[in-house]
């Protein structure tokens, strides 16, 4: 995006807990070291409007991430009434009908539509189940490699307006080169250099990360689970600042050079 991002809000902070009381103390712990929060399905359906009321009484921004999929006027109007949350991004999951009824549902508000390509914890043999993807050359399949349907998607998103796109590893950087500054980018599944990637399929370091192209980085596990949550959060704060300060990698220069 043709915007500064203040390198501290670059950390998204999952809220993955199961209460507004751990959320509470999530965001107490973290106090002064991050400043956004997402909120997921889990912890949505604890919390309702006051406690997001609360997180910007205290200067913090929100991604509602929802994933959104159902029949297009239906996710109008659910886009419409979380643009009346007054949260910072949100996430869907369809297609390119979602795509145009979120963005409508947004109307003039400031809320920013982010789509999601493809999950991060999916592969190839995942859309090969849903026949999406061909098992080997010549077989039956609308898309014969993954770049193949997660470029679709992405074009597809952005071409209904969607503000950007949620990427993970290699597609971080493939997104970038593609789209330029024009989307945003937000990179979930990311851990610092030896930790555990669960069941992500696709992950980058924070320095790596942000390298690669990415606005922002969303860590939830790493932080919830750490013996210190506030020490886990300046280490992965440390990390993006390094990598702004190093500016894009080598590989990003010489493929914006093409």
């Amino acid at each position: 995006m043709n915007m500064v991002i203040p390198i501290q809000e670059r950390l998204i902070v999952a809220l993955d807990v199961p209460s507004v009381e751990e959320a509470r103390q999530y965001v107490k712990d973290l106090e002064g070291v991050a400043r956004f929060y997402k909120i997921g399905l889990e912890l949505f359906l604890a919390v309702n409007a006051d406690f997001i009321k609360e997180l910007r009484a205290q200067n913090c921004r929100i991604f509602l991430d929802l994933k959104m999929n159902d029949i297009d006027e239906t996710v109008r109007r659910a886009v419409n009434l979380a643009a009346d949350l007054d949260v910072d991004f949100l996430t869907i999951l369809g297609n390119h009908a979602t795509a145009k009824a979120a963005v409508l549902g947004r109307g003039a508000g400031s809320i920013q539509i982010l789509t999601v390509p493809l999950l991060s914890s999916w592969g190839e043999k995942d859309l090969q189940d849903l026949g999406m993807l061909s098992v080997q050359p010549g077989e039956p399949g609308r898309f014969h490699s993954l770049d193949d349907y997660v470029l679709w998607r992405a074009d597809m998103a952005m071409a209904q307006g969607c503000d950007g796109l949620i990427a993970s590893g290699k597609y971080v950087g493939i997104l970038r080169e593609r789209f330029g500054p024009k989307a945003l980018i937000v990179s979930p599944g990311v851990r610092p250099a030896g930790q555990n990637t669960h069941e992500h399929q696709r992950s980058l370091t924070p320095f790596d990360a942000i390298r690669a192209g990415a606005d922002y980085l969303v860590v939830g596990r790493p932080i919830r689970d750490a013996d210190n949550r506030r020490k886990m959060a300046e280490r992965i704060q440390e990390d993006i600042a390094s990598a702004v300060k190093a500016g894009p990698s080598k590989e990003r220069t010489l493929a914006g050079e093409r």
